[in-house]
């Protein structure tokens, strides 16, 4: 179902205290600023640190999320996790074709599809990123571009499998750069991802996808983003290391 939802993707940082304690003071600033009806929040922690951020998080309400699994069930993969174990150490998200993820690890739409369908077979929804590099912006092929990466990374699901997934849009040319997308630039973009999922499912299951922007959110422009008809809210990265910030990122509906 569409809904306001912000998703925090901490990458590669923080120790276990810090960790906690970046927790409890989200935690702690959310009831006492948004006790009521709140957006989908989802924090992401590395590996590591899953228990622990879900100990705090607790019935609080933010749910618990992971970055990355390998795309088998189980087996011989030293050094990597699976699906299942995710789900059994309580997260409920997990994030796919992170830019980051698709150009240091070259995961491709191939392989992005085979882990869609085992993170939903596990019981995870799946935070299912697109986006262009500024060589492509520039080269005016970001629709043919993210239509390719929908087509042979996502569309693959069945329509229940589809009401499991948000989508975020990250402008690689945005990640971590301190540039953003302008606000018509984003909703453009978000406007064809909706367009895209009524076409190839219908505008029944568009209407209700939830689409997120990430690229240099924070909490300065959130507002102005969110506001768009089809920014339905934010994967954010830097701005979701501090709490102060990324519980106003949450208050900007």
């Amino acid at each position: 179902m569409r809904q306001n939802f912000v998703a925090g993707n901490w990458k590669m940082n923080l120790t276990l205290p810090e960790a906690r304690a970046l927790t409890t003071d989200i935690v702690r600033l959310l009831a006492d600023e948004l006790p009521g009806a709140r957006p989908q929040l989802v924090l992401c922690p590395p590996f590591p640190l899953l228990l622990a951020v879900g100990e705090v998080l607790g019935q609080s309400g933010p749910a618990l999320g992971a970055q990355n699994f390998h795309q088998m069930e189980s087996g011989a993969y030293t050094g990597e996790v699976s699906a299942k174990q995710l789900h059994s150490v309580g997260c409920q998200y997990v994030i796919l074709g992170h830019s980051e993820r698709r150009q240091h690890f070259r995961e491709d739409n191939a392989l992005l599809a085979q882990k869609l369908k085992t993170a939903l077979a596990a019981g995870l929804q799946v935070i299912f990123c697109v986006g262009e590099s500024l060589a492509t912006r520039e080269a005016d092929e970001t629709f043919d571009f993210i239509g390719q990466q929908l087509a042979e990374g996502l569309f693959g699901l069945s329509d229940a499998e589809m009401e499991q997934v948000v989508i975020a849009y990250e402008p690689i040319w945005a990640i971590g750069t301190g540039r953003t997308a302008s606000s018509a630039q984003a909703q453009e973009v978000h406007a064809f991802i909706r367009q895209q999922v009524a076409a190839a499912y219908d505008a029944g299951i568009a209407a209700n996808t939830t689409i997120l922007y990430g690229g240099s959110c924070n909490a300065q422009n959130a507002r102005e983003l969110f506001s768009q008809p089809d920014v339905d809210g934010g994967l954010i990265g830097g701005a979701s290391l501090k709490a102060r910030d990324f519980v106003d990122i949450s208050k900007s509906f």
